[in-house]
């Protein structure tokens, strides 16, 4: 069988990364635009409250996405809140740095979502909660895009 080169591998993907962007944290899920269905990927922790840009790097090299997904934090009434000009900032430097469609959502209350999901449904420690919540929330950001 025949490899592809990175360049086709690329264009034959339909994977799509979607992050729940924090200060501290990002949550990374991953999907498939052909089954609709994302899952959660892991969580990247910031240096100084810079992105692990070396990591985001590695998914994108592994994942070969076709485009990415951000959530973006709003108020209620769609205006902005404190950390939304971040996100944007987030969202253009990873179309910047990567050269991919970057597609923003409303991500209203997706990290409350999944912490609700795991701590109460689940009973996932406090602890394990503060690991892996970031990357549930990306997953329904992702799900929540794939479904519109």
């Amino acid at each position: 069988m025949a490899k592809l080169d990175p360049l086709a591998a690329k264009f034959a993907s339909n994977a799509y990364l979607g992050f729940d962007f924090g200060n501290k944290k990002i949550g990374v899920a991953v999907g498939y635009a052909d089954t609709g269905i994302a899952s959660p990927l892991l969580t990247i922790r910031s240096i100084n409250q810079v992105p692990d840009w070396n990591r985001i790097g590695q998914l994108i090299a592994e994942w070969q996405p076709t485009g990415l997904v951000v959530g973006i934090s709003l108020q209620a009434d769609g205006s902005d809140n404190v950390i939304t000009p971040r996100m944007q900032k987030f969202c253009r430097q990873l179309n910047g740095r990567y050269n991919l469609p970057v597609h923003q959502i409303d991500e209203a209350l997706t990290t409350f979502a999944a912490k609700q999901m795991l701590y109460d449904d689940l009973k996932v420690s406090a602890a394990k909660l503060w690991e892996v919540q970031d990357q549930l929330a990306a997953q329904l950001i992702l799900q929540s895009w794939f479904d519109q």
